[in-house]
């Protein structure tokens, strides 16, 4: 049995972004979008904490960098959030292609 090395963290890094990206741009639905996104982020998560275990230069610096992507996606999150049950209350949708009178 070998040891878990980078590139099973990196393959999983890549599942998770690939299938957040694939979910973004299938879903029509705002909070299925909002799902992809934070797969998307936590993928990047995942590289930047691999490359700081695996990479003695890079060891600080990664594990800031997720913790940053953590509160971003927790902002994000909120305010998301915030804005699609607006939209909700004003339009009974969350519909992402029925936003025509956001667009500017």
């Amino acid at each position: 049995m070998s040891p878990i090395g980078m590139e099973h963290y990196l393959v999983l890094e890549a599942v998770l972004f690939v299938c957040g990206d694939l979910y973004m741009a299938k879903k029509r639905n705002a909070i299925g979008v909002l799902m992809g996104v934070e797969l998307v982020l936590n993928g990047a998560n995942i590289n930047f904490v691999a490359f700081a275990h695996y990479n003695p230069a890079f060891e600080i610096e990664g594990q800031i960098f997720a913790l940053f992507i953590i509160v971003l996606a927790a902002a994000e999150a909120a305010v998301a959030l915030a804005i699609v049950l607006n939209f909700y209350n004003n339009h009974m949708t969350v519909d992402v292609d029925s936003a025509e009178e956001l667009k500017g």
